[in-house]
């Protein structure tokens, strides 16, 4: 096999890695990816705002909104407008919320940021140089995407 082949080979297993975890998460917790990223978020900044958590997950605010929206529909979070500046509003996780967040498995990227950080500074560049150059070559530099490890538009089934 060419040296391309096997470059295209490995972009491919990463690529059925992230979907069957994306299917796996969706049929043991029936959320998106994007949506677990929100509602991880919510949980580990408490009281916060759309702003605070687009800026968290890397979202547009618009993003995190369609979001939200589908997740306060589904009982899972709930916005609650500010008592001090009634010009904010909070997201909450509902109980329901939260049960379904303590079932739903971890998202695939925490494995990969452990193992990413056990290795030696030298070799973190050289991938991170690498994978940039993956990206450039795919016209895909300029994608505006959040750090997460998850297939799908983020706006489908939202």
């Amino acid at each position: 096999m060419e040296k391309h082949e096997e470059v295209l080979v490995a972009i491919r297993q990463i690529i059925r890695a992230i979907d069957l975890h994306s299917k796996q998460l969706s049929k043991h917790a029936g959320l998106t990816g994007p949506q677990l990223i929100l509602m991880r978020s919510i949980e580990t900044l408490g009281q916060v705002t759309i702003r605070e958590l687009s800026k968290h997950t890397n979202m547009s605010q618009a993003t995190a909104t369609t979001i939200l929206d589908r997740l306060e529909r589904n009982g899972y979070v709930t916005r609650v407008r500010s008592q001090s500046d009634k010009r904010k509003v909070h997201a909450h996780l509902t109980e329901s919320g939260k049960t379904i967040l303590a079932k739903a498995p971890q998202p695939l990227q925490d494995n990969f940021v452990a193992r990413f950080h056990k290795l030696d500074e030298w070799e973190q560049t050289l991938l991170l140089s690498s994978v940039q150059r993956l990206s450039t070559m795919m016209n895909a530099e300029n994608m505006d995407v959040a750090p997460m490890l998850e297939l799908g538009s983020i706006s489908k089934g939202v």
